[in-house]
């Protein structure tokens, strides 16, 4: 898989659990198992989600398997924010073995409204904050680095034993 693919993959999949928002529009309550930061949002959807993934694909570069745990770990990694944040209801990471909803003990990140009020001065206030906040993960993410040599290159040694 080239690397934009993977990276769009990978973008795709860090937003996949708040898809449950649809959950409003067909009348699924907030609190509700399969409402907003409900089972979409859990550590087993993450998992069904990076197995599926593992599933799908045919041996690349990355293997299968590493595909896969890389996408349940991103997928994870969205319940396990939103469980940082200062609103809502908390996030139920434990479904389906539990509907409790859970909160970090520290919640630095501000709840984001939902639907168009993110476009309201207060909604573009709050997604400069968090630009802000996580900045540094952006600086690391975007870094330069150097190409990696091909891996099946093969070497060749001389009758002296130089590498050619």
């Amino acid at each position: 898989m080239r690397a934009t693919a993977w990276a769009a993959l990978l973008v795709v999949a860090s937003g996949l659990p708040d898809l449950d928002v649809v959950a409003f529009s067909v009348g699924i309550p907030y609190h509700a198992p399969f409402g907003h930061r409900g089972a979409s949002h859990s550590l087993a959807f993450a998992a069904l989600c990076g197995a599926l993934l593992a599933l799908s694909v045919r041996s690349r570069p990355l293997s299968a398997a590493r595909m896969g745990l890389v996408v349940g770990a991103v997928v994870a990694t969205h319940g396990l924010l939103d469980a940082l944040t200062d609103g809502g209801l908390g996030v139920a990471l434990l479904w389906p073995f539990s509907d409790a909803r859970y909160f970090a003990p520290w919640r630095p990140i501000p709840v984001a409204p939902i639907g168009r009020r993110l476009f309201d001065p207060a909604g573009l206030r709050l997604m400069l904050e968090e630009c802000v906040l996580f900045l540094p993960f952006f600086v690391i993410g975007l870094w330069p680095r150097a190409k990696a040599a091909p891996r099946n290159q093969a070497t060749a040694v001389d009758s002296r034993g130089r590498v050619s």
